[in-house]
Formats: C-alpha cells, sequence, structure tokens
C-alpha cells in the first residue's frame, strides 16, 4: 500500500492511484501554464519511488521554499528537525557569464522556463505528496524585480490550488537563519552577510527581530569582485574560464602576492560599521591600467600580474570586512547586546564561502574570545533550502503566516531590520589592529 492507499482508501491499484498523481503533477503544470500526460510506466515508477507505510501520519511541520531572487531557480522541502527532504536547483552561471553579468530578462526567461521542473523535481526526491506539506515558503524581497516576479507568481497559483498557507520569505533574513539549520545557535548572534547584492552587519536577535549595525554605501563585496574579474578578463584565463568572477579571483589569488601593491582598506578613517567598495574598485581599476601600459598589452588580454592584483583585492576585502566586523562584535558587547564570552558571529551569503576571508573572519573570532559559524559553502549562495528553513522558523514562532494572499507583492528593495548604524557611529569605537597572517 502506498501513500494513495492512505489518503484514499478507496483506491487499490496504480491504475487509479495514477488519477491523484495526476491531480497533484497538474497542479504543478498548470500553475507554471504547461500541460502534459504522464505515460501510465512514469505514473507507476513515480508511485513506486514513495515509501510510506499504513499508518504513517505528517504531526511534523514540512515547508516548501521556492528561490528566485537573483539568477538561481532552487526549491527545497525541510522539515521542522532540520532535515532537508528534497531539493532542486537551476545555475543560470553559465549564460551570464558569457553575457559578462545578469541581464534581468534573461534571467527571468530562464525562471521561467525551469521553475516548475525544479518545484517538481525537489517534490519527488521529498518523497512528499503537495497536500502534506504545511505551507509554501517564497523569496518575495529583495532581489531582480524580474526574477521575484516569476517565483512569487508561480508560489501564489500554487498556494491557491493547493489551499495552503503562504509564507513571504525576507532573503536576508533567509541568509542570516540558515546557520540554525547545521548548528545549534540560540540568540542573540551577530551575523556578517556578505554576497554579490549585499553586505550587512546585523545583531539577530530572533526569527524576525534584526538590529542593523551597518550595511554597504555603495556595491557589494561580490559584486565588485565579479566587476575586478571581468576587468582582468579572467574567462579567458585557462584556469578560470568556467568559474564566476569571486572564484576566480579566489583561485587566481593562492598564486599571487597579496603585499604588491599597497591599497588603505576603504572607510579607515570612520569609526562606524559601514562598508564601501566603489573606491577600491576605481583604485583597482588604475591600478589595471598602470599594468597594461607597463606590460605593453591592451585591454582584454592577460596581465601577467594578474594573481598579484587578485590577491591583493581580497586581502584588501578581507581587512575591510573584518574591521568593521571587530567594531560591531565590540559595540554589542559595550551594550550588552552579545555575551561577554563565546559570542557567535555568523558569516554567510556567497562570499562568506570564500576560505580566504572565512580565514581573516576566524583570525578575529579567535582574538575576541567569539566563535566563527558558517553554513556549508553549498548553503552560502542562494538555494531553496534556507528559504524553506526560513519557513520552518516562521511557522514555529508564529510570524507572518498567511492563509489570505490578496495584496502580496514583491519588493526589489526594502529594509532590514531596525537601522542603529547612526547610533554604532556615535559610538565612535577606535578597533585594535589585528596581525593577519593568513
Amino acid at each position: 500500500m502506498g501513500f494513495t492507499h492512505l489518503l484514499y482508501p478507496e483506491l487499490h491499484n496504480v491504475q487509479s492511484a495514477g488519477i491523484i498523481y495526476r491531480v497533484s503533477m497538474l497542479i504543478l503544470t498548470k500553475t507554471a501554464g504547461v500541460f502534459f500526460k504522464p505515460s501510465k510506466r512514469k505514473v507507476y515508477e513515480f508511485l513506486r519511488s514513495f515509501n510510506f507505510h499504513p499508518g504513517t501520519l505528517f504531526l511534523h511541520k514540512i515547508v516548501l521554499g521556492i528561490e528566485t531572487s537573483c539568477d538561481d531557480t532552487a526549491a527545497a522541502v525541510v522539515d521542522e528537525t532540520g532535515n532537508v527532504l528534497g531539493e532542486a536547483i537551476h545555475s543560470q552561471t553559465e549564460v551570464h557569464l558569457k553575457t559578462g553579468g545578469i541581464v534581468p530578462p534573461v534571467a527571468q526567461q530562464l525562471h521561467r522556463e525551469n521553475i516548475q521542473r525544479i518545484v517538481q523535481e525537489a517534490l519527488s526526491a521529498s518523497r512528499i505528496s503537495p497536500s502534506d506539506l504545511s505551507a509554501i515558503a517564497t523569496t518575495i524581497k529583495p532581489g531582480l524585480a524580474l526574477s521575484l516576479g516569476v517565483g512569487l507568481s508561480f508560489s501564489l497559483q500554487l498556494v491557491g490550488q493547493l489551499k495552503k498557507p503562504f509564507i513571504p520569505i525576507h532573503h536576508m533574513e533567509a541568509h542570516a537563519l540558515t546557520v540554525r539549520l547545521t548548528n545549534k545557535v540560540e540568540f542573540p548572534f551577530l551575523v556578517l552577510l556578505i554576497s554579490g547584492g549585499h553586505c550587512l552587519l546585523a545583531l539577530v536577535q530572533g526569527v524576525s527581530d534584526f538590529l542593523l549595525l551597518g550595511k554597504s554605501l555603495d556595491i557589494a563585496p561580490g559584486d565588485m569582485l565579479d566587476k575586478v574579474a571581468r576587468r582582468l578578463s579572467l574567462i579567458k584565463h585557462p584556469e578560470c574560464s568556467t568559474m564566476s568572477g569571486g572564484k576566480a579571483i579566489e583561485h587566481l589569488a593562492k598564486q599571487g602576492n597579496r603585499f604588491c601593491f599597497d591599497i588603505k582598506p576603504p572607510l579607515h578613517r570612520a569609526k562606524n560599521c559601514d562598508f564601501s567598495f566603489t573606491g577600491l574598485q576605481h583604485i583597482t581599476d588604475k591600478i589595471i591600467m598602470k599594468k597594461e601600459k607597463e606590460e605593453g598589452i591592451e585591454k582584454g588580454q592577460i596581465l601577467s600580474s594578474a594573481a598579484d592584483i587578485a590577491a591583493t583585492v581580497q586581502h584588501t576585502i578581507a581587512c575591510h570586512l573584518v574591521k568593521r566586523t571587530h567594531r560591531a562584535i565590540l559595540f554589542c558587547k559595550q551594550r550588552d547586546l552579545l555575551p561577554q564570552n563565546n559570542a557567535v558571529l555568523v558569516a554567510s551569503g556567497g562570499v562568506a564561502s570564500n576560505f580566504y576571508i572565512r580565514r581573516a573572519l576566524e583570525i578575529l573570532t579567535n582574538a575576541t574570545q567569539c566563535t566563527l559559524l558558517c553554513p556549508p559553502p553549498r548553503l552560502c549562495t542562494d538555494n531553496g533550502i534556507m528559504i524553506a528553513w526560513n519557513g520552518i522558523e516562521r511557522l514555529r514562532a508564529g510570524l507572518g503566516i498567511l492563509h489570505d494572499i490578496e495584496g502580496i507583492r514583491y519588493e526589489p528593495k526594502c529594509p532590514f531590520g531596525v537601522d542603529i548604524s547612526k547610533e554604532v557611529g556615535e559610538a565612535s569605537i577606535k578597533v585594535p589592529q589585528l596581525k593577519m597572517e593568513i
């Protein structure tokens, strides 16, 4: 007996059970605006993949998470104990590498083409019937408008068909809470979110309770790394041709001398926790132009000093991140917002998967008697697991669970938490020098 017999005792054969499967999958295909008719053999194979036993009841919470905030189409099914029951992801990296950056309409079209398949794959891998879901959680802010729109539209239709609660997710909140899926971390803790689109420091006091200590005043570190990689034409480098900009810089930096160029970290005189990367990018552009003239090569060719430039840029970013985070730790301890001993610093987001930056943050946490925790690299980049887990966290806390989806809109730009960055700056905390021996 399979799960269909449990839910529908009057059905005793695969032919009848196929009706239920068709209904479940039709909901998904109708949502995407595409209809298909699976063969009897495929229906039978699909049903055989479910290993439910007679009497099985889902007493715990199970959430489907959907993520389309930027250039990855992702979905996952997670339960309240932190088990990832199923996941699927479609990366657009290869496409956007060819265009030299993310083109929003292209990202939108790729999301449209893949979202139905990705959700189906996540559900099939989880062996969960859509009817057994407790809720559907989806990123609605912040991100690329065209990308967010695809995920929200698909999700709202799915919610309407399945009659399930909807949990709108703040992308940054999901990144901040991901660590609680992999580690036993109690509130409060400090989080450094660093990615291609975001850079911020926040105190996490609860599931939806954040104090913003500082943020980037211009671009994000991941965006800057991508821009430097493009300016260095690393896609033409034989070792980096299939890598994203950030990965290419990290890879090449291992071969370079980080002290080859003298660059001061940004905002070194400002005693706050804000970040800036545009100035660093401009300085790097000038260095590259100068080296191209010295080496007698045209723009677009690979510099012999490319590895040294990559190493210098990576080291400067790491020092900048560490100094601002150091001040945030000191501020929080002064105000008794964090415990004096064994406070936790969480680094999350795509740039947190950079091991050089992680090592720099380890030096900081060792010096300040804190513990550094980072989600596994695959959970640092955008994924459906973090969205589903944020849904679980909100279900348990009873926060933001919507049974009426009328008027829900995506928000490309939105605030995060209560901004106390001015108060941090007014504290004017001097940060002691750390030896960055990485």
